[in-house]
């Protein structure tokens, strides 16, 4: 049976073709499978652009249908990281003029900057665990949640044995009864417990889909 194919605006084909690019196995499933499963962990060695991946089925969606609001949050246990992968990320949407808005929220977010996020968010929000967890206290946390559609968690094999991986899923938990549509994307390196994460990252749903 042959594989179905994913159906992707010309403009990103366009981009991908001028970079001399094909989209990989996995990041085909990601877009293919991108409204089946509410839990989807994808594991991918470094450097195998599986945090492209993460965002490829979101940056396809915001592209295809207007959006009011914060649509995908992305989870970063790295302030350092959030910022590159920011960096990252203007790049493919800039040079295909896409209409899609990321920033990141840090404890290094200047007061002014996180207010006007609270007023008007971007499509997507980069962002820490504690971050998160300042913006999940605030009383309009349910308008600003409300309408996500997706959250990213990157390197979530380094976050679900500790603490703040206790706190990410009590975050994840309070994201879910503020959006109960909401999909969870997890993004890790090769682990040799797969289920194991995969647990973790599904919380109360039980079981998650692995893509390798």
């Amino acid at each position: 049976m042959t594989a179905k194919r994913p159906t992707i605006p010309d403009v990103f084909t366009h981009w991908f073709s001028s970079k001399a690019w094909r989209l990989r196995p996995y990041q085909k499933q990601m877009l293919v499978n991108k409204d089946k499963y509410k839990v989807t962990l994808l594991i991918a060695p470094t450097g195998a652009g599986k945090t492209l991946s993460g965002f490829l089925p979101s940056l396809v969606e915001l592209t295809e249908n207007q959006h009011k609001g914060l649509h995908t949050l992305y989870i970063s246990p790295l302030k350092a990281l959030t910022q590159d992968i920011h960096r990252n990320l203007l790049q493919p949407i800039e040079e295909m003029a896409l209409p899609i808005t990321a920033e990141t929220r840090t404890g290094d977010t200047p007061s002014h900057k996180r207010q006007r996020q609270r007023r008007k968010p971007p499509h997507i929000l980069l962002t820490t665990p504690e971050s998160l967890m300042l913006m999940l206290s605030y009383a309009d946390a349910d308008t600003l949640f409300g309408k996500l559609k997706r959250v990213i968690i990157d390197e979530a094999h380094s976050l679900n044995t500790n603490k703040r991986g206790d706190f990410l899923s009590l975050a994840l938990a309070r994201l879910n009864t503020l959006s109960p549509d909401l999909q969870r994307i997890g993004l890790s390196a090769t682990v040799a417990y797969p289920q194991t994460l995969g647990a973790w990252l599904a919380g109360s749903e039980k079981t998650a889909h692995v893509i390798k």
